[in-house]
């Protein structure tokens, strides 16, 4: 069964505060974080559709995108992973992919687990 999809204005707002409290040095609550990563997870895979490449963000959420071989069973050979805050800079811009993979901070294993062109999914100011 499919997850109800997270609304735009929620899911926005969801972001905003989450990204505001990191800024302010405190997380949001376990909610807002949720939420605000389920939103931007959900962008990407409509955004890059497809079941090439598993993105995971324990606790709060994963998704399989990117076009390509399809992974059906077992663990995915193509795995993506990040902690919330980085997730939420990737998806927003505030963080490259090159500068997240430099740091040590995603860690991603596979040929094609690579998020390059696909993040940000919620550019800019929102």
């Amino acid at each position: 069964m499919a997850r109800a999809r997270i609304d735009d204005g929620a899911g926005r707002a969801a972001v905003r505060v989450a990204l505001a409290a990191l800024a302010g040095g405190t997380p949001a609550s376990r909610d807002i974080r949720a939420q605000a990563v389920r939103y931007t997870l959900q962008l990407l895979a409509e955004q890059a559709e497809g079941n090439t490449v598993e993105v995971r963000v324990p606790p709060f959420g994963a998704v399989q995108c990117v076009a390509g071989p399809r992974h059906t069973r077992g663990t995915p050979p193509n795995v993506i992973e990040t902690d919330a805050a980085t997730w939420l800079a990737l998806a927003t811009g505030a963080l490259p992919w090159a500068d997240g993979l430099a740091s040590g901070s995603i860690h991603a294993s596979g040929a094609r687990a690579d998020l390059t062109g696909h993040v940000p999914v919620l550019p800019g100011r929102f």
